[in-house]
């Protein structure tokens, strides 16, 4: 029962911690462009044991004029990922994004 309580207590304490795993980096003029924000493009990056070694590389594709926001993520499902695997494997969400002009 105690290992069951310490499982739960370090699964919320992840839960709850992950959403300071969250970076946005603006390029171009994004932050000065108008509009409404929209996703260009998604992908995933994989990891092996504890995020030393890369399996492949993510490219996500970017807008022409290069007026985009890069967000990476750790989701949820990234944490599932994580924890079942016990750290093995890890991943996390790559979010472009970028402004569509308002009429």
């Amino acid at each position: 029962m105690k290992k069951l309580k310490f499982l739960f207590l370090q699964l919320s304490v992840l839960l709850i911690v992950t959403s300071c795993m969250t970076t946005k980096t603006p390029v171009g003029n994004y932050m000065e462009t108008p509009g409404k924000e929209v996703t260009f493009d998604k992908g995933k990056q994989f990891w092996l044991f504890w995020g030393l070694v890369p399996l492949g590389r993510t490219h996500v594709n970017t807008p022409q004029d290069g007026n985009c926001q890069v967000v990476t993520k750790y989701k949820f499902v990234d944490v599932l990922i994580f924890g079942v695997t016990g750290g093995i494997v890890s991943s996390y969400s790559i979010k472009v994004e970028t402004k569509k002009a308002e009429q």
